[in-house]
């Protein structure tokens, strides 16, 4: 319910950050940060959202959303899914990375920028894509990061 997991977001934000120094305008960004990843993945069909949070005396949260991204206008085949994500990117120096990879659940597109990852896995029976959008927004998603989250979605199976 919208009331209580805006709620259960900022206690989230206050709580990890105290006992640090984080200044008020960080914890801010990271809350209306979630927040917005959040309302935006409850507006896209979102079945879960999850956040990792480091040691006490590391960084603030990561996140994972998993959402059904259903097939309607979307490409069934990854590759056209992937052009197709391509054409609606901007160009300039923040410009995704879009590119199809094989996963032991199936083909995935896999779209990189500075500081989120979402890989679309097709799911079996055309119901759409399993989407599984990971953001780090104050380490960004490169590094450990980036291999964590692919680490994540490569351990994706279909079980029958």
């Amino acid at each position: 319910m919208r009331d209580r997991w805006r709620a259960q977001l900022k206690t989230f934000v206050d709580t990890q950050s105290e006992g640090r120094n984080v200044s008020a305008e960080l914890k801010r960004h990271v809350w209306t940060t979630l927040r917005n990843t959040a309302e935006a993945g409850r507006t896209r069909g979102a079945m879960e959202f999850f956040l990792l949070t480091t040691s006490r005396d590391g960084g603030l949260p990561a996140s994972l959303l998993v959402s059904l991204v259903p097939l309607g206008d979307t490409p069934a085949d990854p590759e056209k899914y992937a052009a197709w994500l391509e054409l609606r990117e901007p160009d300039g120096p923040g410009r995704r990375q879009v590119s199809v990879v094989e996963l032991a659940a199936g083909a995935a597109v896999r779209v990189l920028d500075a500081t989120t990852l979402s890989v679309h896995v097709l799911m079996p029976g055309g119901a759409g894509y399993l989407t599984l959008s990971f953001s780090a927004p104050l380490t960004g998603m490169s590094g450990p990061m980036e291999r964590l989250c692919d680490a994540i979605s490569g351990s994706l199976r279909w079980v029958q």
